[in-house]
């Protein structure tokens, strides 16, 4: 989707508010180490960051480095994960990963897209995860919030996660990428849900093409949902 003059103006009032309510947004996902992230953003296919967060404790502790991934056993590691759910395929990814970092990196999580995204088990979202909150390089993270807040913001009318981050791209600032990701997420999570938005409450109303008065009642609703 080729940007607007006002589609521009509407991400700068956006981009605004959003650093306004949420300063301090961040990963949620805890870790300590680009490795450890990378770990734990794998596990967070299709799982909350918050069961995520009471798996990679004891995880962290058996599983130091690179190498030990790569050497676990599967059914010992899958009984450790198991509580995140597709369990055996995230076993998998990881060992496979561990492998090629071990076998193609010294052991060490690349600092490129391009090298990140050739390891088994990891895409471009979980990329611009490590990318952005390890290493400092700004990345676009599409998750289901990101997807959906973008969409009902009039930023994109995609619903492929790629093609949503580069209609992204081309209107974020790509020093805002990273915070950007984390606070709409944020947004996504306590105001703008999938289903029952709380528009009322919303400080991105004046900047919201999705928001019409419903009824003539003077409340607002979202309209022509995705």
């Amino acid at each position: 989707m080729k940007p607007t003059p006002a589609v521009r103006r509407r991400v700068r009032r956006i981009v605004a508010a959003l650093a306004e309510l949420y300063p301090d947004a961040h990963c949620a996902l805890e870790h300590q180490t680009p490795l450890q992230l990378l770990i734990a953003t794998i596990l967070s296919a299709q799982c909350t960051d918050a069961r995520v967060n009471l798996v990679t404790p004891a995880l962290f502790a058996k599983y130091k480095t690179a190498n030990d991934f790569a050497t676990a056993r599967p059914k010992e590691l899958q009984r450790m994960i198991a509580s995140t759910g597709f369990f055996r395929n995230k076993s998998k990814n990881i060992i496979d990963c561990c492998r090629a970092l071990v076998a193609k990196h010294g052991g060490e999580v690349p600092r490129t897209l391009e090298e990140l995204v050739e390891l088994p088990g990891v895409g471009r979202k979980t990329a611009n995860v490590v990318l952005g909150d390890a290493f400092g390089v700004p990345g676009i993270t599409v998750d289901t919030h990101v997807g959906r807040l973008s969409r009902r913001l009039g930023l994109t009318v995609l619903s492929d996660p790629v093609k949503v981050e580069f209609d992204l791209m081309a209107v974020i600032p790509k020093a805002e990428w990273t915070a950007f990701s984390h606070r709409l997420i944020f947004h996504g999570r306590r105001v703008c849900f999938a289903r029952n938005p709380q528009c009322d409450a919303c400080t991105l109303q004046a900047c919201c093409p999705k928001i019409g008065v419903a009824n003539g009642g003077g409340k607002t609703a979202v309209v022509a949902e995705e």
